[in-house]
């Protein structure tokens, strides 16, 4: 056969390919309009048998694999630049199906011990923290209109601190731009820079690179509250809502949770609303909603002191976590690093609660250590280790005992 030919019949087939993957991951983010547009144009059909997480799961590989190959030459400690950014993340498109476990007793996970250790203090309440996507750094935002920025190696370091050592300082940026206490923050997936949503009704940029800067270099803004921000996974766009929003790992969905107890999704490119999950939380509000990794389902908590776990395709309830008390606080609820288990917080017995997230049990209750409620908990999307911020100021870091 001629060589043109036979390239030609192999780049065809691999379109092909390409059309079907395309076609199977729309579909399995429910954008069903759009995939028969694409499937249409391509002649390819709607009914493709490939499993809607395989076009995740090649690019996850194909940007692990570039990373790996970009590495070359020794570890470098040199201080940040503006060029300098936070290494990509790959998508883990592979997530627990909860759908195929029942709830039988006994059959949860034991949660790992951890230990704890007071890291830094605001001047007023530690309202919010967030880590960037590689997990190197974590920021904390207070009523004090300061953010913090830590890096994790140096936290880790305090940790298992020896005086002999020196001093170590984790916090490596203290922000002051703000009029108004800070509500959420958001790192961008690439690069050097810090948002903030704030009580002043503003977003403010930070870039980190920078060792001497106290001030934003770039300000939006609104005209109400700013009480949550996400960035885009590419980096291009940033959504602020009333209560939280997140975008999915892949930006074609996201989320909102809504101050009348609603939790809605809404596509990631047309800002359209496509499903209502109308008093998931009953009247009361809904303080945080999140994706999983593969975007299969929803995360959320309410003041009604439930955390529940949603399909995205049917918004049918899938899981229900009970027996941590939240009625007061913006509580979080969020995974940790694998997807196995769920954390919050007990506001009545100043608690952190962790349950298995297949079987819905509890299986640990931890003292906070704060003096007071934490307002909010923080896992790490790379390691077992997660932060708590509490209305006695102070920010504790948390890792797995190993």
């Amino acid at each position: 056969m001629d060589a043109n030919l036979e390239n030609a019949l192999q780049e065809g087939k691999l379109r092909r390919q390409i059309n079907d993957l395309i076609v199977a991951h729309l579909r399995g983010d429910n954008l069903n309009q759009a995939a028969s547009v694409v499937a249409t144009a391509t002649m390819t059909p709607l009914t493709t048998e490939v499993s809607p997480n395989r076009l995740l799961e090649l690019v996850a590989k194909g940007i692990a694999t570039e990373r790996d190959e970009g590495l070359k030459g020794p570890f470098s400690t040199a201080p940040l630049d503006a060029s300098t950014s936070l290494s990509s993340v790959p998508v883990m498109a592979s997530g627990i199906d909860f759908s195929a476990m029942q709830d039988v007793k006994g059959s949860s996970k034991n949660f790992p011990k951890h230990e704890t250790k007071h890291i830094s203090e605001h001047k007023n309440i530690a309202r919010c923290a967030r880590f960037s996507p590689d997990g190197q750094y974590v920021a904390t935002g207070s009523s004090d209109y300061s953010i913090k920025l830590f890096e994790v190696s140096k936290i880790k370091q305090i940790m298992g601190f020896d005086a002999r050592d020196g001093p170590i300082r984790p916090v490596i940026r203290t922000f002051y731009d703000h009029a108004e206490p800070i509500n959420d923050l958001d790192f961008h997936p690439q690069g050097t820079i810090l948002i903030s949503g704030a009580k002043d009704n503003t977003i403010k940029f930070f870039d980190f690179s920078k060792t001497v800067a106290r001030k934003a270099f770039r300000v939006i803004q609104d005209t109400h509250n700013v009480r949550s921000v996400s960035f885009h996974p590419s980096g291009e766009f940033l959504l602020a809502a009333i209560n939280q929003v997140r975008y999915s790992l892949s930006g074609s969905l996201y989320v909102t949770a809504s101050k009348d107890g609603s939790v809605l999704l809404w596509d990631g490119a047309t800002a359209q609303c496509v499903r209502q999950i109308v008093g998931a939380h009953g009247l009361t509000e809904a303080t945080c909603a999140s994706f999983t990794k593969d975007q299969r389902y929803v995360l959320s908590c309410g003041k009604d002191s439930t955390i529940k776990l949603w399909e995205v395709g049917t918004g049918r309830l899938v899981k229900q976590y009970l027996g941590a008390v939240h009625t007061q606080l913006r509580c979080q609820a969020v995974f940790n690093e694998t997807e196995e288990f769920i954390l919050s917080i007990d506001e009545l017995n100043n608690e952190v609660v962790i349950w298995d997230a297949l079987t819905a049990e509890k299986v640990a209750r931890w003292h906070s250590n704060h003096v007071g409620v934490p307002r909010w908990i923080e896992h790490s999307p790379t390691e077992p280790a997660f932060v708590t911020c509490g209305i006695d100021r102070s920010v504790r870091y948390w890792k797995e005992i190993s």
